[in-house]
């Protein structure tokens, strides 16, 4: 009798906790021996561990704030009225084209030589090519024309200087903007700074700024029909300062893409050189400016006693030394023409 009182008291205690965990389990809104919802958990419309409203965790909104500022404009926004005093001739500006080249024969070639040089934008006889203006045929800085002649389509634009791998209009981008990454932020409750209600992606826009130097690729060349030397540029790149995560400290420059010069030259020479000193209608066209080399710049390397084909920072790590090297190498190019007239 005993034993069936036992085993009856038993099975009350068992059925007792059983009921007393299905209904704990219903007042969570879950089923019995599911887990208690955590912080991460929370969805849109309930409360969280603190017992606030909002979203934590894994359910956390995410919104991508586009409208960061920084970027390249590359719009082209024409004046409804005459932007000036006088009359401007912009139909005729569209129509320029540049001179063609002389023809140089290959036996009349009795001396060659390939150099690279760097300009750098912050020197003051270069500061045009950061001129930062709108015009009637668009941006004026020399980042936004080249840019914008590969989006159109009149340039094509090359990942090495022997211009053997095109680069895609997409490529392009993720060079420029796309490859860079983006930046996250909280936005906090303004009651309780602990508790998260979004997170905001900045995407790391191209800013126009960070192209301080540009590398030219050229051949210099002796023709002896004519007795003179020629210089004629063959590639330009755009360098773009790379910085140490999280700081403005320069880590060095990364090459962009490269556009072949003589197909950059028609759309160069529709684009007039910002003059300091008179802004009026006899202005040089930036395809001009290079051709008079009206530039300052300073040789990285060279093939004349290079059989490594190495840059001459990777040779001299000195850079006083290596920037004098470079000295050195434009002297023997130009002390070549003067002493062949010497003789």
């Amino acid at each position: 009798m005993k034993r069936s009182v036992l085993s009856i008291s038993f099975l009350a205690l068992v059925l007792t906790l059983l009921v007393s965990a299905d209904a704990n389990a219903q007042r969570r809104g879950g089923r019995r021996g599911a887990p208690p919802p955590s912080g991460n958990q929370t969805e849109t419309g309930t409360t969280n561990q603190t017992g606030k409203p909002g979203y934590t965790g894994g359910n956390i909104p995410i919104r991508v704030d586009s409208s960061a500022g920084g970027g390249l404009d590359t719009s082209i926004v024409r004046s409804l009225r005459s932007d000036g005093a006088f009359e401007t001739r912009s139909d005729v500006m569209n129509q320029r084209t540049p001179l063609a080249y002389e023809h140089l024969r290959w036996d009349d070639a009795l001396f060659a030589e390939k150099v690279w040089r760097e300009l750098d934008l912050r020197e003051k006889m270069n500061a045009t090519f950061r001129y930062d203006a709108q015009e009637d045929n668009g941006q004026q800085q020399f980042i936004a024309i080249l840019l914008n002649a590969v989006r159109r389509g009149e340039v094509m634009a090359f990942d090495d200087d022997r211009f053997t791998k095109p680069l895609t209009l997409d490529q392009v981008q993720m060079k420029i903007s796309g490859g860079q990454g983006a930046d996250t932020s909280n936005v906090t409750d303004p009651t309780d700074p602990s508790i998260i209600i979004e997170r905001v992606v900045t995407p790391k826009v191209f800013n126009p700024k960070d192209v301080m130097k540009i590398r030219l690729k050229e051949e210099w060349v002796f023709d002896r029909e004519a007795s003179r030397l020629f210089c004629r540029i063959i590639g330009i790149c755009p360098l773009k300062t790379v910085y140490f995560e999280g700081t403005k400290r320069e880590r060095g420059v990364e090459p962009m893409f490269w556009i072949y010069y003589p197909d950059m030259r028609p759309t160069l020479a529709r684009f007039d050189v910002y003059n300091p000193k008179n802004m009026g209608v006899h202005r040089m066209t930036w395809e001009e400016l290079f051709e008079a080399r009206m530039f300052s710049s300073y040789i990285i390397k060279s093939t004349l006693d290079n059989p490594s084909n190495k840059m001459i920072r990777q040779a001299i790590k000195d850079p006083i030394l290596a920037l004098l090297e470079g000295d050195n190498i434009r002297e023997r190019i130009f002390n070549y023409e003067q002493d062949l007239w010497s003789r």
